[in-house]
């Protein structure tokens, strides 16, 4: 009768999941390094106007979140294939990678000092690009899957 009462371990295939979507927010914290982060668009009246976007790898920062998304891929990978308790581990290169994009956006490259002009004619504006937001929200992924995976395998 007490074998009935006692819990049975959770099954390895859901934990697994875990660790699965840990390296896919990995891998898509790497593709997000190679997307625009910030930029600065000019336009001309009627004419139109041109950009400059600044890719996350044009700039150390950048960097740094494409090394934290290697090392959270390998460890959802390990998870994956070794214990699933490995990605855990991931909650610190994303924690990392989150502490590298705040710092990106509170000095961005090659926007100046970050003061929109406009003439009338002429309208230049800095801004932060959809690929900047796309890798904090992979980072933040990562971090909040990697807690849920250590939470989750202590319940079991």
């Amino acid at each position: 009768m007490a074998d009935s009462l006692s819990p049975s371990p959770a099954k390895p295939k859901a934990r697994r999941g875990y660790a699965f979507v840990i390296a896919v927010a990995g891998a898509l914290l790497v593709f997000c390094a190679f997307l625009p982060w910030t930029g600065v668009e000019a336009r001309l009246g009627a004419i139109g106007g041109v950009s400059n976007d600044i890719r996350g790898i044009d700039d150390s920062l950048g960097v740094y979140a494409l090394i934290a998304g290697i090392a959270t891929l390998a460890l959802g990978v390990g998870g994956v294939f070794g214990r699933p308790r490995v990605a855990a581990l991931a909650v610190i290169p994303g924690a990392l990678a989150t502490i590298v994009l705040v710092m990106f956006v509170v000095d961005p490259p090659g926007v100046g000092n970050g003061v929109s002009v406009d003439l009338g004619f002429l309208s230049i504006e800095p801004g932060i690009r959809y690929g900047w937001f796309a890798a904090l929200a992979c980072a933040l992924a990562a971090v909040a899957l990697a807690v849920l995976s250590l939470v989750r395998g202590r319940q079991s």
